[in-house]
């Protein structure tokens, strides 16, 4: 059974707001979700700054500028050099990043492109990451991956104007 409309369909964006109504307010149950991807991520098994990166990196993979403009102004926040910020697009040969962080970026990397030769996350990349952090963290990391994922088709779909919050765009 299709779904019915229960508001008139924004068909373009305006200044003001992104191309549909506020999706917490639409599905409510959504905030549950959402606070505890939040809460998991947060733990402090990985830096916040990494996961920034990680999220960052995502944002840039899918061309998605709302979350691409999200994560650089947290990674800004937490007094992140422009340098870093802008050689996360670049990260492989920058000298910017630590072990660690360039074994996370090979992650996403990993997980939301398609492998030229098949698997996604190779035994080698694993122990890569393996090397750098534990059982928690490694768990961690993926559910940070996992979460802005969770975000993207939201991004891509309702196409929320870059740099401005929640609360102020969605119609």
């Amino acid at each position: 059974m299709d779904a019915q409309p229960t508001s008139t369909p924004t068909t373009a964006r305006n200044a003001t707001g992104s191309r549909m109504p506020n999706p917490l307010k639409l599905v409510p149950e959504m905030g549950a979700v959402a606070g505890a991807l939040f809460k998991a991520v947060g733990n402090g098994s990985v830096p916040q700054t990494t996961i920034d990166l990680v999220q960052l990196r995502a944002g840039q993979i899918v061309g998605n500028t709302y979350l691409t403009v999200m994560h650089t102004n947290s990674l800004r926040n937490a007094g992140q050099s422009e340098e870093r910020i802008t050689a996360v697009a670049s990260w492989q040969d920058a000298p910017y990043f630590t072990g660690a962080e360039t074994a996370a970026l090979a992650l996403v990397e990993a997980v939301l492109q398609p492998a030229a030769d098949g698997e996604r996350v190779p035994d080698e990349l694993y122990a890569r990451i393996a090397g750098h952090y534990d059982d928690k963290a490694l768990a961690t990391l993926a559910i940070a991956i996992g979460q802005v994922n969770f975000f993207i088709p939201i991004a891509l779909i309702g196409k929320p104007l870059p740099g401005v919050k929640p609360s102020e765009q969605w119609t």
